[in-house]
C-alpha cells in the first residue's frame, strides 16, 4: 500500500492528466439528459475557480509581500512575448488571405497568454522562486489585458470589439483569481497568525488541488479537440505550432533566467501559461479553431512539468 500511495505521489500530474482523459471518455459514454449534462457544465466551471482560488491563497500565504519586487528577467521576458505577439499580428496584417493564418493566430494568443496562476504551486514544488514568478504573474496579466484588445481587434476584426470594453472584460476574468487570494494570504499573514502558521503547515495539499484542477482542464481540453471540425491536418499544425511555442519559450525562460540566478522561476514564468485563458482568448477574439492552440499547449507545458518534477524528486 505504502509503494502505490508513493507511486501516485511521485507522478501526480501524469496520472492527473490520464485522469481527465479517462473522465471525459466515461462522462460521453453515459447516458446523460440534456439537463444533466447541463448541471455538470455549471459544476465544473464553478469547481474549476474555486479549487484555483484555494491553491493560490495556500501558496500566497508562504510568500513574504516584501519580497515581491522586480528582476531584471522580468523586463526581457516581457519584451519577448510583445515582440513575439506584435510581430505575427504585423505578419499576418501584410499577408491576409493566407491558407496558415489560423495557425499564425493560434500561435499568437500561445506567446501573448499571460503565465498560469497555477505555476506558483509547481515552481514552488521543483525549488524555484515563488516571490519572483508572483511579481512576473502579475505583470504578464497586466500586459495581456493591455495588448490583446490593441492587436487582436486589429488582427481579426469583430464588431463592437474596441480597446477600453476588451480590457474591462480580461480584467474581471483574470484578476479575482489572482489578486483576492493574495490580498487575503496576507491579511491572514498579518492579522491571524496562528491560522496562517496552520495553513503553511499543510505543506503539499496546493499541489493536490492543483492535480485536481489539472484533470478538470485536461477534460476540458479533450472535449475541445475530440468535438472540434476542424480537418486533421489543421489539427496536427496547430498541435505543432503549440509545442513549438512552448519549448521555445520554456527554453528562452531558462537562458535568461540563468544569467540572473533564477533559471526554474524564469522558465516557469514564460513557459506555464494560462490555457484556459487561451481558449478563451481563441474563442472571442479570433475564431473557434484557435482555441485549440490553448488546448495542445495545455498538454505540451504539462508534460515538461511532469518531467522537471521527476528529475526534481531524482536530485
Amino acid at each position: 500500500m505504502k509503494s502505490f500511495f508513493r507511486f501516485l505521489k511521485n507522478w501526480t500530474l501524469p496520472i492527473s492528466m490520464a485522469c481527465g482523459v479517462l473522465g471525459y471518455v466515461l462522462y460521453e459514454g453515459l447516458d446523460l439528459s440534456h439537463e444533466a449534462r447541463a448541471y455538470a457544465a455549471v459544476a465544473v466551471s464553478t469547481i474549476q475557480p474555486l479549487l484555483i482560488f484555494t491553491m493560490l491563497f495556500l501558496s500566497f500565504c508562504k510568500i513574504d509581500p516584501r519580497s515581491l519586487k522586480l528582476r531584471p528577467w522580468h523586463a526581457w521576458l516581457i519584451l519577448i512575448q510583445i515582440l513575439f505577439f506584435s510581430s505575427l499580428g504585423g505578419f499576418i496584417l501584410l499577408f491576409p488571405h493566407m491558407k496558415e493564418r489560423v495557425i499564425l493566430e493560434g500561435l499568437m494568443i500561445c506567446l501573448i497568454c499571460p503565465t498560469a496562476t497555477a505555476a506558483v504551486v509547481v515552481t514552488d514544488k521543483i525549488g524555484g522562486n515563488t516571490a519572483t514568478l508572483t511579481t512576473y504573474t502579475i505583470l504578464s496579466n497586466v500586459v495581456t489585458a493591455v495588448m490583446v484588445p490593441l492587436v487582436l481587434p486589429v488582427v481579426h476584426p469583430a464588431q463592437g470589439m474596441k480597446f477600453l470594453p476588451s480590457f474591462w472584460i480580461i480584467l474581471k476574468k483574470v484578476f479575482p483569481l489572482l489578486i483576492l487570494p493574495f490580498f487575503l494570504a496576507w491579511f491572514a499573514r498579518m492579522f491571524l497568525p496562528s491560522i496562517h502558521k496552520k495553513i503553511i503547515a499543510a505543506k503539499d495539499l496546493a499541489f493536490y488541488l492543483w492535480a485536481v484542477a489539472l484533470a478538470i482542464a485536461i477534460a476540458v481540453t479533450t472535449r475541445e479537440l475530440v468535438t472540434s471540425k476542424v480537418a486533421l491536418i489543421y489539427e496536427a499544425a496547430i498541435a505543432l505550432a503549440s509545442l513549438l511555442a512552448c519549448v521555445i519559450q520554456f527554453a528562452l525562460g531558462w537562458t535568461l533566467g540563468k544569467k540572473y540566478g533564477d533559471r526554474t522561476t524564469a522558465g516557469q514564468a514564460l513557459g506555464q501559461k494560462n490555457t484556459v485563458f487561451a481558449i478563451w482568448m481563441g474563442y472571442t477574439f479570433l475564431t473557434p479553431v484557435t482555441s485549440l492552440a490553448g488546448g495542445f499547449y495545455s498538454i505540451w507545458h504539462n508534460t515538461i512539468n511532469s518531467y522537471q518534477l521527476y528529475i526534481r524528486r531524482k536530485k
